[in-house]
């Protein structure tokens, strides 16, 4: 009976949130988003790269097996009675199935999309469930270490434009980590478990690697040892010098093969003149399966924020390597396409970027309106209307307010609030004169301007802005 005369009560109190992992973006931090955005196509424009888009989720079985240990944060979808799906995990996979699918050999694209992991979100650190990535990648059968040396380019141009700080991109090659592992005593069956244990070594003390390796993975301590002796080195052509002349790992052929390819890298690199910022790291291993040769991580080399410990560790900012077999795994006659490519981490320089905005208290503008259309006087509605409607017509990015009789002072404290420049001021004496006043909103500076001429005024004035 109480249900019945208080429905409300009976019901189960609904939660407002958004799902664990994901976010909602206010204005000001898609206004952040946007430039991040356009700073990176612009850069993968500059390197003349075609964008594609593909579904947001793959067939399960298009997804398995790619990723190695991370195969368990892979959503699943559950079965609706048709096919198997599973939500997209990178756009690494479903860009070497849409390779595969259409036979294309080569191509170089630029794709940015939503990915989603079931990961342990550290949303401070930009972890989440569902988030963006950019990557750019370069397929097709190419000179060695050419494609390779413009991805590491790219990142250097992307992070240099960011203004994020110090960075550095860490490189290293499948082939010499596979190398390293055999001349240590690793059997062949337990290269990739290895892999991805060495591949914490940005986020673990060594003895803490060490120990998962010989309690975890069932490597002998002496083995542990041995590699322990290589992944603590980085440099750059000297090292690879070195290490080419290393009586244990010049004798093996894959090592061998990948330290002629990272010296040739190195000379691009060079001559690109970003060498200065590239370390070559024997402790990057990249847990992903389907990398074959040259791996990179880019990585901040300045904690960002002193104030809150959650805010330090940003972790890595870009990554990317060599993947040559991944289209092949999906062709049905195992014809391989070659890739290289990177991915921006973007959900982190945003962080960066939002945390950044926030300590330095600049407005940020969400609109790009130029221009308010504004009436001194009671009775202008009609004469507001007419006006925006031809600065619209002429491409003017303008706004008025939706009152028939808002006051002067209310239209431009707007202005202010929204950090619109400009304010087109119509009154019974600037419509008599066929003048529209012109006010500055920065300076409170006015001029009448002849109304065939308020387009071309407000057009230079907010070029220069």
């Amino acid at each position: 009976m109480k249900a019945a005369i208080c429905p409300e009560e009976g019901k189960h109190k609904f939660v407002l949130k958004t799902p664990k992992g994901t976010r909602d973006y206010s204005p000001k931090q898609m206004a952040i988003r946007e430039k991040v955005f356009s700073i990176i196509i612009n850069c993968f424009k500059r390197h003349g790269a075609e964008t594609i888009d593909t579904p947001v989720f793959e067939l399960k079985e298009t997804l398995t097996g790619k990723y190695g240990e991370d195969s368990k944060l892979i959503y699943d979808l559950k079965d609706q009675g048709g096919e198997l799906l599973s939500l997209r995990y990178d756009l690494t996979v479903p860009f070497a199935r849409y390779l595969a699918m259409n036979k294309i050999s080569n191509i170089k694209r630029y794709h940015i999309a939503k990915v989603y992991r079931r990961d342990n979100p550290a949303m401070t650190r930009g972890r989440y469930r569902e988030f963006y990535q950019c990557d750019f990648d370069i397929a097709g059968q190419y000179d060695p270490m050419i494609p390779d040396a413009e991805c590491l380019k790219i990142v250097h141009e992307i992070l240099s434009t960011l203004q994020l700080g110090g960075f550095l991109i860490k490189v290293n090659d499948r082939r010499i980590l596979d190398g390293m592992f055999a001349v240590c005593g690793v059997p062949d069956s337990k290269f990739r478990t290895t892999c991805s244990t060495v591949d914490k070594l940005d986020k673990m003390p060594w003895e803490d690697v060490k120990s998962e390796m010989v309690g975890e993975k069932g490597l002998s301590l002496e083995v542990a040892d041995r590699i322990g002796e290589y992944v603590r080195l980085h440099g750059g052509l000297s090292l690879i010098e070195e290490l080419l002349q290393d009586p244990k790992l010049s004798q093996n052929k894959l090592a061998r093969e990948g330290l002629g390819d990272m010296k040739l890298l190195f000379e691009y690199l060079v001559l690109f003149g970003i060498s200065a910022q590239i370390s070559f790291d024997l402790s990057l291993a990249r847990g992903l399966d389907y990398y074959t040769g040259v791996i990179y991580e880019a990585v901040l080399t300045q904690p960002q924020n002193d104030h809150t410990e959650e805010s330090v560790g940003v972790g890595s900012v870009a990554g990317g390597g060599r993947y040559d077999g991944l289209v092949g795994m999906f062709d049905p006659k195992g014809r391989k396409v070659p890739c290289v490519g990177v991915s921006i981490g973007i959900e982190r320089i945003f962080s960066i970027m939002e945390q950044k905005a926030e300590a330095s208290e600049e407005k940020i503008r969400t609109t790009e309106t130029q221009v308010l259309v504004a009436s001194a006087q009671k009775k202008l509605i009609e004469e507001r209307l007419k006006l925006v409607s031809e600065l619209w017509d002429s491409g003017i990015k303008a706004e008025m307010l939706y009152k028939k009789n808002p006051k002067l002072l209310n239209q431009l404290q707007y202005c202010e609030e929204t950090g619109i420049p400009l304010v087109a001021i119509l009154g019974e004496q600037e419509l008599k004169d066929g003048v529209v006043k012109l006010r500055e909103v920065a300076t409170r500076e006015e001029v009448d301007i002849c109304r065939g001429k308020l387009v071309e005024e407000i057009k230079r004035r907010t070029c220069l802005s």
